[in-house]
């Protein structure tokens, strides 16, 4: 029998977190979010993942594409959604919530291509945690793959991509449901991806921060490899 008392509860408590992420905490650190929120859609689960049937509830999630502002001169790509409390009992101390992660990439100019990115992986982060591609566990810091071609689906050298925890917004941040922590996407070339595999990805994260080429993403940059 359902419990309809407790369904109102999970369902406050849903609502209040969703709102204290995006309407306090994401101002706060992000400031303007742009025009909204660009939500997961029907479409990008059958193109990418050839995926037919989702849980409704996934697409309510979605990615913010936030300006530039005066103390932060480069554009910001965050999904809000992937730590929204889905199946939390409101009676449960819950350290994480949802998935205990959100995706963020940041680039230093306005990126369509990075919109469309960040969307695909948080899909697939929910594919991931539905079960849908076997025992693969959601992404997580130090995560590397490639993407089947160049980021920005044109001619950068930037061909794959690896997680690590975000340098810009480093903390765990707690909302009533439960903690979260950003996911931050670094692009890399193939040569980039090799190197990293073959001595040591934090010692190529400083490598690409020594460059200019990290955390920000620039798909027109070269390979530093």
């Amino acid at each position: 029998m359902t419990n309809l008392a407790n369904d109102g509860a999970a369902d406050s408590l849903l609502e209040t977190a969703w709102a204290q992420r995006e309407e306090t905490l994401y101002t706060t650190l992000f400031g303007d979010l742009g025009p909204g929120i660009y939500p997961l859609d029907l479409s990008l689960f059958e193109q990418m993942f050839n995926c037919t049937q989702v849980d409704p509830r996934w697409l309510h999630i979605g990615v913010f594409e936030c300006p530039p502002t005066p103390g932060r001169p480069h554009w910001v790509y965050v999904s809000s959604g992937l730590s929204n409390p889905w199946d939390d009992n409101p009676d449960d101390d819950e350290e994480w919530t949802g998935l205990g992660r959100e995706l963020l990439l940041e680039c230093p100019q306005q990126s369509p291509w990075a919109l469309t990115l960040v969307r695909r992986f948080a899909a697939y982060q929910m594919l991931l945690a539905a079960g849908r591609f076997g025992d693969q566990e959601p992404l997580d810091a130090w995560d590397r793959m490639s993407v089947g071609g160049p980021i920005d689906g044109q001619q950068s050298a930037l061909s794959a991509i690896i997680m690590v925890p975000s340098e810009h917004y480093p903390e765990e941040y707690q909302l009533v449901s439960g903690k979260f922590a950003f996911l931050q996407i670094i692009g890399l070339s193939a040569a980039e991806l090799a190197h990293g595999r073959a001595h040591d990805f934090e010692d190529l994260l400083q490598m690409l921060g020594e460059r200019g080429a990290a955390p920000l993403v620039d798909a027109a940059r070269g390979s530093i490899v």
